[in-house]
């Protein structure tokens, strides 16, 4: 019994690697939408080229411009949209198969794979996405047509929403990091007091 409980202990602990199709499916997700965010750039600076014409109407000009700033948007869009896919692989790997090595070698490591539970990895993710949300929103409102004013209320109603959304992130976040400074001057402080206590070797 005790050999059969380990092989399905084994068993079970290494299909944990069923996770690498995951971690490959988002990386390579994450390079098409890289690849077609910066194929929108290149088509994109070939119409702006246009905007210095001197045949261009005042109307034409104007609706180039707003055509290019909306194109924009959702280049924005598609990089967050890609950094997402990044994360999620880089966050699956590390909880689920192995610490990067090189990664942690590098400086840049802090500000991306600061990932020790699931909570970190959706906490990650979710300040991304609501970018992501936000930067949609600023999509729809360029291209949003005011015919009443109750759209006028609508638009500022939804910019208060995102502004509170963004105050309720980065106030969590703070929280958070004052819970984590206090538990780490806690340990400190019980460190101390043993030591503080420790009898002294008097010699004789």
């Amino acid at each position: 019994m005790k050999f059969l409980e380990t092989i399905f202990e084994g068993s079970l602990w290494n299909s944990r690697f069923v996770i690498i199709t995951a971690v490959l499916g988002s990386l390579f997700a994450g390079f098409a939408i890289f690849y077609m965010a910066t194929v929108d750039v290149v088509n994109l600076f070939m119409h702006a080229l246009h905007y210095a014409d001197s045949s261009l109407t005042d109307e034409a000009r104007k609706a180039l411009h707003d055509s290019t700033v909306s194109h924009i948007v959702e280049v924005v869009d598609g990089y967050l949209l890609a950094t997402v896919m990044l994360i999620f692989s880089f966050g699956m790997y590390e909880l689920f198969i192995s610490d990067i090595d090189q990664a942690h070698d590098s400086e840049g490591s802090s500000r991306i794979l600061v990932i020790d539970s699931l909570d970190d990895l959706k906490s990650r993710l979710a300040k991304v996405i609501l970018m992501i949300l936000i930067v949609t929103l600023f999509e729809e409102a360029i291209n949003m047509k005011l015919t009443a004013p109750i759209d006028l209320v609508y638009m500022g109603g939804s910019i208060a929403l995102i502004a509170l959304a963004l105050y309720l992130s980065h106030a969590a976040e703070h929280m958070a990091g004052e819970k984590e400074e206090t538990s780490d001057e806690h340990e400190a402080a019980a460190a101390e007091v043993p030591a503080k206590h420790e009898p002294a070797n008097h010699g004789h």
